[in-house]
């Protein structure tokens, strides 16, 4: 038996006292009728991925959060300074998917604790508040699942990406969430943690499950593991865009952001986050000043992108007490 499938049986067994629970939990799902899952296609047609985009989604089970973290202030406080700096980044991010084809994107750090997983559901939200895009958010770290903590809908297992990749009669838009007032928001949870994710992350049902979040959101951003510490992100890089870096100021040393960087195929860095800074002035320390000079991602006609240079400078968006992970 492989080490995928042991890694997977592992999870299965962790999780079987919770399976009975999950069947009352709102946003539980039966297993449909068999379907067939399309094969993976990381570059579909520009004319197949509109005709799935034009497609009105299914209602998703709707969270019903009873404590949404106070960091999430994309949802919960769009007014403030804070999430100001998020519309910042939605507007880069806008903008590089639009001139650089970016929509599959993986948010990671160099180390824990830098504030990764609150700026990916904050930039999911802000995506959509500001566009109306479809976004599809999936909780990748399979080490430390937390998105749905964050989002107050519990700590307890719910159905997600391992249950896409354990059963093939599940589809996508089976096992989504979405939230109150963001319908064009959805959410696809770990399902679980494992104690072995690299051997899940080799699956060839993770690139069936990216390809098919391609062709039916317009973006898709993955909270992932941290990048120096564990070897997932490395896995990532075949079938994701591009990789944003969030750097807590102050604490991350120099040494984990330019390993984290080294560790990553340059051209699939597009840009850093500076993160947990109390100043508002819009500049960082320079201390950080190196970590925008890097080697610029090319496009997808291998031509050196320099608004992705540009991109990459005004990532600096500063955001004011964040989250830890």
């Amino acid at each position: 038996m492989s080490k995928f499938y042991q890694a997977l049986q592992r999870a299965e067994q962790e999780h079987a006292l919770q399976r009975r629970k999950r069947e009352d939990i709102a946003v539980g799902v039966a297993a449909p009728p068999a379907r067939h899952r399309a094969e993976p296609n990381l570059r579909s047609r520009p004319e197949e991925i509109a005709r799935e985009r034009s497609k009105p989604l299914s209602p998703p089970p709707i969270v019903t959060p009873t404590g949404v973290d106070n960091h999430l202030v994309s949802l919960l406080a769009s007014p403030s300074f804070e999430a100001e700096q998020y519309r910042t980044l939605c507007h880069l991010v806008e903008q590089l998917h639009e001139k650089a084809e970016l929509s599959v994107i993986a948010i990671s750090s160099a180390a824990p604790g830098d504030g990764k997983t609150t700026t990916a559901i904050n930039l999911a939200g802000a995506l959509t508040q500001a566009s109306g895009a479809r976004v599809l958010l999936i909780d990748f770290d399979l080490r430390r699942p937390s998105i749905s903590e964050y989002l107050g809908d519990g700590e307890g297992a719910h159905p997600g990406i391992l249950d896409l990749i354990r059963d093939p009669n599940l589809a996508l838009d089976d096992l989504t969430v979405t939230f109150p007032s963001l319908l064009n928001l959805r959410i696809l949870y770990a399902g679980g943690a494992v104690t072995a994710p690299y051997e899940v992350f080799k699956s060839f049902q993770v690139e069936e499950i990216l390809a098919e979040a391609r062709r039916q959101y317009d973006y898709v951003i993955l909270d992932t593991p941290p990048i120096v510490p564990f070897p997932d992100c490395r896995l990532l890089e075949r079938i994701v865009d591009g990789f944003l870096l969030v750097v807590a100021a102050h604490k991350t040393p120099r040494r984990l952001v330019e390993e984290a960087i080294n560790i990553l195929d340059p051209d699939k860095v597009v840009g850093l986050i500076f993160n947990k800074d109390d100043n508002r002035s819009g500049l960082g320390s320079s201390d950080y000043d190196a970590y925008y000079q890097y080697k610029l991602p090319r496009s997808r006609n291998g031509q050196e992108t320099t608004f992705v240079g540009r991109f990459i400078k005004k990532c600096q968006a500063l955001f004011r007490s964040v989250g830890d992970r």
